[in-house]
């Protein structure tokens, strides 16, 4: 990141002494930014101190990751949470949305001769069930489901749903793949790294890849598209921070896109997941997709996953996804890096 001088928030303005990011195990601009030390930089001539919500403890971290009930957060994740905490009344803002294509497809057992959607009628499904406050997992499973279920015009009303309560202590998509396994369901939904490696390890097959259908809306989900929120109060009282950060993020995603093995590494961490993992989660060209924006498509995108959530009971009210967002803030970051641009330039 360039070393040139960043604009201090004036000395009136009575600015956090920390702010707090968080973001899921995934490919995500703000897990660059932290990682290169360049959210701390920009912050460090004011005095403030930024913070992974994933590194504090617990009394401070709570559950905010879903609730974002923090005021002073910055929320790079899952939009199932995203969308939970603002139909539950939590006054956050939507100021940028990314998309990643992170691996989606459905699993079977080996040799089961189940090559595509249209086979999928009929078949027991796997739908885990997760205590927790907001059950992603289960959205997740539900919406990737009826993604590969509407490609040969099929609805989730056409499969038998079966629960699979979560393993307790199990990882990532355990208790499903110990399912399929087992031979008490017959297709499993998984997404990205961990779920890779996790399906080598039983010999599963790929049923239906969605990563290679061209029309997006089957692959809307929890992280497609991905939200970046804001706390109301944050956004109202220093506006001129969360430009800031935002432009941070906007500069995370350009050097990203043209440092493919460092992205790479960095996703290891980010994930837990080995290179192979990685590697087949992720599409050939993905460092250059971490790019933030408000487009009507990915606003269009999120509004059909509010829609298919409120139908299926995880939100406490509808969301007006365009009501829900401010373009103000991301328009104000590109502005600020055009400007420091410009000035390192001249």
């Amino acid at each position: 990141m360039p070393s040139h001088a960043r604009t201090a928030v004036p000395a009136t303005s009575e600015a956090p002494d920390t702010l707090w990011f968080t973001r899921c195990p995934v490919p995500t601009a703000t897990g660059i930014a932290a990682e290169r030390g360049w959210l701390a930089r920009e912050f460090a001539p004011d005095g403030i101190t930024v913070r992974s919500l994933q590194e504090a403890p617990p009394e401070v971290a709570a559950d905010h990751h879903y609730t974002h009930a923090l005021t002073g957060l910055v929320r790079e994740g899952g939009n199932v949470p995203a969308l939970w905490a603002r139909s539950r009344g939590e006054p956050t803002r939507l100021i940028g949305l990314t998309w990643i294509e992170e691996r989606q497809v459905v699993l079977v057992r080996s040799g089961s001769g189940i090559t595509g959607p249209g086979q999928l009628r009929g078949l027991r499904l796997a739908v885990p069930r997760h205590g927790i406050g907001i059950d992603f997992w289960r959205a997740m499973a539900l919406a990737g489901l009826h993604g590969a279920l509407s490609l040969a015009g099929l609805t989730l009303e056409d499969a038998e749903l079966v629960d699979v309560p979560a393993l307790p202590g199990g990882g990532q998509w355990a208790a499903e793949l110990a399912a399929l396994r087992a031979g008490t369901v017959d297709a499993v939904y998984v997404k990205g790294a961990l779920a890779v490696e996790a399906a080598r390890l039983i010999g599963a097959e790929v049923a239906v890849e969605l990563d290679a259908v061209p029309e997006r809306r089957t692959r809307v989900n929890n992280g497609t598209p991905r939200p970046i929120t804001v706390h109301q109060r944050l956004l109202d009282d220093h506006p001129e921070l969360v430009a800031r950060f935002l432009a941070v993020l906007l500069e995370a995603a350009d050097w990203a896109a043209d440092h493919p093995a460092e992205v790479g590494r960095i996703l290891q961490a980010e994930t837990g997941a080995g290179v192979e993992g990685v590697t087949g989660a992720y599409a050939a060209g993905s460092h250059r997709t971490l790019h933030l924006d408000l487009s009507g498509e990915r606003l269009d995108l999120l509004a059909q996953q509010e829609r298919f959530l409120h139908r299926h009971g995880f939100l406490d009210a509808p969301v007006d996804v365009r009501a829900w967002t401010d373009p103000e803030p991301l328009r104000a970051a590109r502005e600020l890096l055009e400007r420091r641009r410009a000035a390192a330039r001249g």
